[in-house]
């Protein structure tokens, strides 16, 4: 596997997990996969599919598999980031002990993983019609009809940006302003992050 050179410059660049995401590259490494760099990490693709990508958080890093959730998970040690997150799955992790002791471990999921992609499997993936709507956004969508044809028009994908936006608030006022916040984009027929 060749090394690409953005990953390269991003394993010299880190510093908290550096010596995690060498040990997990290196790990990677060993299986077919194709090196690449993604939304500012390594991934890793079997022609020129996503199968698992390296990132790092506060508290831990992890390999996140982009079809985790089909994956059998005989450990019992995949963990769904949030609960809107559908396909993906991350493995943690917090020290390279760790991933030292559980290497087969890790490399027999990655080996899963390769196999699942090969295989053409696809997550069914929820429809928007399927999402809980925020409370506050659907009185709003009730009293304005403007609003509410509006907001149907919009593509299911820009439909969800809004779902989730406005369902993340934990605050009912804070719900109600990001509502109101956007009536004028969906009004416009935008997304939440067109301009």
């Amino acid at each position: 596997m060749d090394r690409h050179p953005k990953v390269e410059a991003f394993m010299q660049r880190e510093k908290k997990w550096k010596a995690e995401f060498e040990l997990l590259r290196e790990i990677i490494r060993e299986c077919e996969l194709e090196e690449d760099y993604k939304w500012m990490h390594p991934c890793y693709t079997l022609k020129g599919k996503n199968v698992v990508l390296i990132h790092g958080f506060k508290e831990y890093c992890a390999l996140l598999f982009h079809k985790g959730t089909l994956l059998k998970d005989p450990h019992k040690l995949l963990i769904q980031q949030t609960k809107n997150v559908q396909a993906a799955r991350q493995l943690r992790f917090t020290n390279v002990e760790e991933i030292k002791e559980q290497r087969e471990m890790i490399k027999d999921y990655v080996v899963e993983a390769i196999e699942l992609e090969k295989s053409g499997a696809k997550v069914e993936l929820k429809k928007t019609e399927q999402y809980e709507m925020p409370v506050e956004l659907q009185e709003q969508l009730n009293q304005n009809k403007n609003l509410k044809e509006a907001f149907y028009n919009l593509t299911p994908g820009r439909q969800r940006q809004y779902i989730y936006y406005i369902s993340q608030a934990k605050r009912e006022t804070t719900r109600m302003s990001r509502v109101e916040k956007y009536i004028d984009h969906i009004l416009d027929g935008k997304g939440l992050n067109d301009e």
